[in-house]
């Protein structure tokens, strides 16, 4: 069977394009709990409406309802599946395990969204075991990982095979949260990754990923068992939906030719912020530093003299073009008379990057698109109760958890701490016979594609579902923060929760007044806003346009750590946290010096001012209340 081909719709007016592109399925949202939040997105009544033209067309229709999901949202966002199940809505995409959790009698097929950071044959049997028909697989994944987890899958399979790549992996990034208060875990990132940053040695785009270009590689996709070859773009043109499906289409049936190729030319016009296959080839750096936005089709350096572009190929009438010097857009506009490329804006004489940014044909393709009727639907949602039981009144001392990947810091820490969460593999065995008796806890890497580290004999902090799964049989199991636990209703039996690091006060102790189990709350450190598998970083610091330096390096495994610029502080809150109901704090002091782990813990348990101005001090002279102060 072909895989089907998964088209992007991000409004009703785009709707059509793809589906006459010859796509087999479009997946969209309604106005809430998608993770395009600043797409037009649809009404209930145009999802129903837009549900009944597909399958008309014979095009199968997937609703998103992938963002995190706070508690008092749990009911409106089991009624939006109810409804989308009553429409005839195809399948429904899920991202926050609560939500799933409660999804148990709603009778509509889900996949694992990819924010659900499904990378591993464990995982997909997690998702087997745990009621969902498909997950859309991690964008890190290569082909050779592709090959050795695909074919043993117990659910159906999706690949991101073009479009947006976001330098951190989905599910773990932070930054935008952190930076500007939005959350893109709850679909309404600002893109830190595409804004300019100066480097150690270099500036630029330092964290923009190149777009996914799958093209070369849909035949061994496809012979590996792939079900669906997904397209990015819910925020990109009709134009774009249409050539993308049309592309891809005609890739997995083997057709080649002058069609193809010209497909692919609109495809590069139409949006392009630098292609390439990023993970699909291998490990290597994804970063296209030059730009960030979408520039077209490269058309060469060109000299403009007297307002007149002297001489380039290419151009018809109709076409848009834009000119540029490195990173600034000097001006764009609509083509007249090619064979005499007058501005209609002055510039210096001298030569300019020009780039084709519409082409002329698109106007004939966006003519041709078949006609959309008036979305409508007679469907009313139905309220749906959710049951959330208060728990008994909880007051703790909260145990102090330091996270460390040094021995001189474990050291350091150990008269102050009741555990030590430790990431250093190598370390490990020292690390235990150091700790003396103290539990040490072996923090799970993020990402593990072939489930190569599963250590059973000791606890372990895990990241994921599929990490969950394969340590089942561990006497403890930590869930690490990564786990997004967003609302009471997190399923997984763990012996402690690290709860979302986006929350704000009060909705910390809402989610630990209703959840029977341990929490543990993030209470200082630098933030880990972003984990990728690019591994050209190195350590260096970034500083964006606000001045404000993010600490970066890469670790052992190759992987590249974004850091906060500032340290979060709660320190002075512990009683507050305790008196919520948190029965530990997590105390990051990863990549810190050993005097920082013990002034750490001087504050923490004798409250000692010395020690906290120490701290202060060595964070550099600010800290943060961050999140836990002003929420997303």
């Amino acid at each position: 069977m072909n895989p089907e081909i998964l088209s992007p719709v991000g409004t009703p007016e785009g709707l059509s394009a793809p589906m006459d592109g010859g796509c087999d399925a479009v997946y969209l949202a309604g106005k809430s709990f998608g993770a395009r939040a600043m797409a037009k997105n649809f009404t209930d009544k145009q999802l129903e409406g837009a549900v009944n033209y597909a399958h008309d067309r014979g095009v199968k229709v997937y609703v998103t309802v992938n963002t995190l999901i706070r508690n008092e949202e749990m009911a409106d966002a089991v009624s939006m599946v109810r409804f989308l199940a009553d429409i005839g809505a195809d399948a429904v995409l899920v991202q926050d395990f609560g939500l799933l959790k409660n999804l148990t009698r709603v009778d509509i097929p889900k996949h694992a969204s990819t924010q659900m950071q499904i990378h591993s044959l464990e995982g997909l049997e997690w998702c087997a075991e745990n009621g969902l028909d498909r997950a859309v697989l991690a964008r890190e994944l290569t082909m050779d990982e592709l090959s050795r987890i695909i074919p043993e899958s117990p659910v159906e399979t999706e690949v991101f095979v073009h479009g947006g790549l976001c330098h951190c992996m989905s599910g773990g990034c932070y930054m935008s949260a952190f930076i500007g208060g939005r959350s893109g875990n709850r679909g309404e990132c600002a893109q830190p990754c595409r804004k300019f940053y100066e480097g150690d040695q270099h500036s630029g785009f330092l964290l923009s990923s190149a777009d996914i270009y799958g093209i070369d590689h849909i035949q061994r996709l496809k012979a590996l068992g792939v079900d669906s070859f997904k397209i990015e773009g819910r925020m990109k043109s009709p134009v774009y939906g249409y050539l993308t499906a049309k592309a891809y289409r005609m890739a997995r049936d083997g057709l080649v030719g002058p069609e193809l190729e010209e497909t692919l030319e609109l495809m590069e016009v139409a949006f392009n912020r630098g292609s390439a296959p990023v993970y699909l080839d291998g490990v290597h750096t994804i970063v296209q530093p030059d730009f960030a936005d979408n520039r077209g089709e490269p058309l060469g350096e060109a000299e403009v003299r007297n307002n007149t572009i002297v001489s380039i190929g290419g151009v018809s009438a109709g076409d848009g073009l834009s000119l540029y010097r490195g990173y600034e857009k000097v001006g764009g506009f609509k083509v007249k008379d090619p064979a005499h490329l007058l501005l209609p804006f002055k510039v210096p004489n001298g030569k300019y990057e020009v780039r084709k940014t519409y082409d002329r044909r698109f106007d004939g393709i966006a003519a041709g698109f078949s006609e959309i009727p008036l979305l409508k639907g007679e469907t009313q949602r139905k309220p749906a109760k959710v049951k959330l039981d208060k728990q008994p009144v909880r007051h703790y001392k909260p145990e102090l958890s330091f996270y460390v990947n040094t021995i001189k810091s474990l050291k350091a820490a150990l008269p102050y701490a009741d555990r030590i969460y430790f990431d250093d593999p190598d370390k490990l065995d020292k690390a235990v016979d150091t700790a003396d008796g103290k539990e040490v806890v072996f923090m799970l890497p993020r990402f593990d594609a072939l489930d190569e580290v599963v250590p059973v004999e000791m606890p372990v902090m895990v990241n994921g579902a599929g990490q969950y799964r394969a340590c089942r049989k561990a006497p403890r199991i930590y869930a690490s923060s990564v786990m997004n636990v967003f609302n009471s209703h997190f399923p997984m039996d763990v012996y402690q929760t690290t709860i979302s690091v986006e929350l704000a006060r009060n909705e910390v102790s809402n989610l630990i007044s209703h959840y029977p189990g341990r929490c543990e709350v993030m209470a200082f450190g630098r933030a880990e806003l972003m984990y990728s598998r690019d591994p050209g970083a190195g350590d260096k610091v970034l500083t964006d346009g606000m001045g404000a330096q993010f600490p970066v390096y890469t670790d052992s495994r190759g992987f590249t750590r974004v850091l906060n610029s500032v340290d979060l502080f709660l320190l002075d809150s512990l009683e507050e946290l305790g008196n919520s109901g948190a029965v530990s704090v997590g105390l990051d002091l990863r990549k810190r010096p050993p005097e920082l782990a013990q002034a750490v813990g001087e504050f923490c348990t004798t409250g000692d001012q010395k020690a906290k101005d120490k701290i202060i001090a060595m964070c550099g002279g600010a800290v943060t209340r961050g999140l836990y102060q002003r929420g997303v």
